[in-house]
């Protein structure tokens, strides 16, 4: 099998993917470095050229499709809210009809980065929002793997990655923003943990996978930074120093699809900064962050930002 250049990941030929919430963020970097591998892969999200979700943001699932086929694969973009199980069976079923199988499933529904409320008690918090937000973090990927799963077992070696925020040993020891947001992020490490119960024994295997710190592009426009400079962000968030490009994540991603043994993942917690250490490859501008370890390590003891080696 071939190798990408920088990405340690073989070829994904005549593999079906399916990226639900790849409108942007992690989600687009996935999904245009499974193309980049070769892959069809099936982008989802609210956000079309015709309409925008509550995000009102310009980002839409169409532009993620052409990068993913601009990328070398073949993006199919299918507006798809995941908290109706209709629009997602028919989702599924056009998948079936157009290609007769799924190798892999993304679940990076997330929707809700205006939703919670840092450092507020759940008492003090928004519920409306909390809950909103739990819907869309937690029930959308419940609703998406059942619906997809029964595709994706139909050939053996499929594969489902959970995407959260943080690892489950990091999420374990670390309260997360805040109530809504901690329960969210780590409903889904456990989705990760139960679907590989489920889908070992079927041959199929299920993980869950967090990115580090995310150069999204709502993280740059936060910054009032662009990916070209977005080192200018560092005098406002020194540590930001240890942030990554969606790509990154996305070649884990690409990197676990294209690994015969990816079994030996199952029902586990990783990061893109722990797989690039395993499967070889960079983010692109040929680093390898390890957020997660600079977190424990740097940021949580409140030592000066220096990520010159964790990188």
């Amino acid at each position: 099998m071939t190798q990408e250049p920088g990405t340690g990941s073989a070829r994904l030929d005549g593999k079906v993917a399916l990226v639900a919430g790849a409108t942007r963020g992690a989600g687009r970097g996935i999904a245009v470095e499974l193309g980049a591998a070769g892959a069809t892969v099936y982008v989802t999200g609210r956000t079309t050229r015709a309409r925008r979700s509550e995000y009102d943001r310009p980002e839409t699932i169409e532009d993620t499709a052409d990068l993913v086929t601009a990328a070398g694969g073949r993006g199919i973009a299918v507006p798809t809210d995941h908290l109706d199980p209709a629009q997602v069976k028919a989702l599924v079923d056009r998948i079936a009809t157009e290609q007769g199988r799924l190798d892999v499933l993304v679940n990076d529904i997330w929707g809700g980065e205006n939703l919670f409320a840092w450092d507020t008690p759940v008492w003090e918090h928004d519920l409306d929002d909390g809950l909103r937000l739990l819907r869309l973090a937690v029930e959308t990927h419940a609703v998406t793997s059942h619906h997809a799963l029964p595709l994706l077992l139909r050939n053996p070696g499929g594969l489902v990655v959970e995407m959260t925020d943080g690892t489950a040993e990091y999420n374990r020891d670390n309260y997360r923003v805040s109530f809504f947001y901690d329960l969210a992020k780590s409903s889904v490490l456990r989705m990760g943990f139960a679907l590989g119960q489920e889908l070992g024994p079927r041959g199929a295997t299920a993980l869950a996978l967090t990115p580090g710190w995310l150069r999204s592009e709502i993280m740059l426009g936060h910054f009032g930074v662009t990916e070209e400079n977005w080192r200018d962000a560092l005098e406002q968030v020194p540590h930001f120093a240890i942030s990554e490009t969606p790509f990154y994540v996305g070649r884990a991603v690409a990197a676990l699809a294209a690994d015969p043994e990816v079994a030996r993942w199952n029902g586990q917690s990783t990061s893109s900064g722990a797989l690039a250490q395993v499967y070889g490859f960079t983010d692109v501008d040929g680093s390898r962050p390890d957020a997660w370890r600079y977190l424990v390590e740097v940021q949580d003891p409140g030592k000066p930002a220096d990520a010159s080696s964790y990188r």
